[in-house]
């Protein structure tokens, strides 16, 4: 294979294999129960199959239009008025993308410049800080301290200068598993008001809350939605990830420049699933509250686990919960990771990879959405540590 001989300066110099990649590669090397990255190990609805094998022949192939198709977008506004009360165009304010990562990726490049500022939280889902940093832009971190992953909104306060552009939150969270309060948001809108800052809201996993939660999605806020990107994923609502679909809901101006960006980057996204989810949403959308359906695997994990010599945190959403093993060995997290794999063949993701730092709390995220066998078969290897 031929080299390259002239001068080459990454752009990302620290980016290297991401820990998704590199747990589930060592799962299949070692046949491992993949427990590591997020996605499920069942089918999704067979309702949500039939409606799609008949739109895949239904000579939907060539290109949708670039911001998704019109009928699929106007779904999406009956329902995220219905969830949260609050009112997107769907001609100008909601956008499809092939998956939340392509979302947010098009929201930085469209919305933050050169040496602007990004607040955001860590432990941080890792597609954030490439993306800000591809920009020439410089993340401002936040680091919340397990277990609790609490935000000090005085710290924040305190962090905001005229350099800061937008702030990014995600919630619920990946990878803690927490979730932002009423309370939480009406901090966000005091410190926010009377400034230009852009919100990004990383809301992917909005239909997994549990006892009771309910998800406060920035669009209940109107002057925090007025000023806000909302990310969201039907590959998490609706079991298929490899679809690689979601949308984007922003106010007009904003989407503006977001779709300038995304139209030469991506410029539209599959076109017969997107057809099929539309059918599916307006036939069924009760489904689309996963609240029982995943709460009912946490509660098998979970207590498949008491006897075992991890501490449990609980998860308030998403479908990961994090284990702190710190009474079964004192390696560092991603070397207890990689023995798991290796030794007891079972995968996880290590929580240090989620800060800059690599804060290492002796704590692995566990992916739950799985069959139930596979759920007991993990916990069983996890109780004999």
């Amino acid at each position: 294979m031929p080299t390259y001989k002239g001068q080459l300066t990454s752009k990302l110099p620290n980016v290297k294999e991401t820990i998704f990649s590199k747990m589930s590669n060592m799962a299949t090397e070692y046949q491992a129960i993949n427990l590591a990255q997020g996605f499920p190990d069942f089918n999704p609805d067979p309702d949500l199959l039939h409606i799609a094998s008949k739109h895949l022949y239904a000579n939907k192939h060539q290109y949708a239009p670039m911001p998704g198709i019109i009928e699929l977008r106007t779904t999406i506004g009956h329902l995220v008025k219905q969830w949260y009360s609050q009112e997107y165009n769907p001609q100008t304010e909601i956008t499809i993308v092939p998956g939340a990562t392509a979302g947010i990726y098009a929201a930085i490049t469209a919305l933050i410049k050169e040496n602007d500022e990004v607040i955001i939280f860590e432990p941080a889902y890792d597609c954030y800080v490439p993306a800000i940093l591809l920009q020439g832009a410089k993340p401002v971190y936040v680091s919340l301290q397990h277990p609790e992953y609490k935000i000090d909104w005085g710290h924040v306060k305190r962090l905001i200068n005229f350099k800061t552009k937008a702030i990014i939150i995600n919630t619920p969270n990946n990878p803690t598993g927490t979730i932002l309060s009423s309370e939480d948001l009406i901090h966000l809108r005091e410190i926010v008001k009377n400034t230009d800052i852009v919100i990004i809201s990383d809301e992917v996993y909005e239909h997994i809350l549990f006892d009771g939660y309910e998800h406060q999605s920035i669009a209940r806020f109107p002057l925090l939605a007025e000023r806000s990107v909302i990310v969201s994923s039907f590959g998490k609502t609706l079991h298929c990830t490899g679809w690689k679909l979601g949308y984007i809901l922003a106010p007009e101006n904003l989407m503006l420049e977001i779709r300038k960006a995304y139209q030469y980057m991506i410029f539209s996204t599959n076109t017969p699933f997107q057809y099929a989810i539309n059918e599916y949403l307006n036939t069924f959308p009760e489904r689309i509250n996963l609240n029982n359906f995943y709460g009912e695997k946490k509660n098998i994990f979970v207590h498949s686990l008491k006897t075992s010599r991890f501490k449990i945190t609980q998860p308030q959403g998403t479908y990961f919960a994090l284990l702190d093993y710190s009474k079964i060995s004192d390696k560092p997290d991603t070397e207890f990771a990689e023995e798991l794999t290796k030794t007891h063949h079972i995968a996880s993701i290590p929580t240090s990879v989620f800060y800059r730092n690599n804060i290492d709390n002796k704590t692995l995220r566990f992916c739950f959405a799985k069959e139930t066998n596979t759920l007991l078969a993990a916990a069983e290897i996890l109780c004999q540590l």
